[in-house]
């Protein structure tokens, strides 16, 4: 899996970053995505897709890679 984001779709609601802090969180001065690790392990996948189809401006982007 690969992940990339739109910082520029972003509107800082921070569900992505509540749901998997371990691969989003939140930059300080305006609440816009940090992606802290854009290849996250199997076991975060599930709740890496829910997040995505989550994000109210659509600007998380999952790339499901073949290991």
């Amino acid at each position: 899996m690969r992940i990339s984001v739109d910082e520029d779709r972003c509107c800082g609601s921070g569900q992505c970053s509540m749901l998997v802090p371990e691969v989003f969180d939140q930059r300080e001065d305006d609440g816009i995505v940090a992606l802290l690790d854009a290849s996250p392990p199997t076991q975060l996948h599930d709740s890496v897709r829910e997040a995505a189809d989550m994000c109210p401006t659509s600007a998380i982007q999952v790339e499901d890679a073949e290991d």
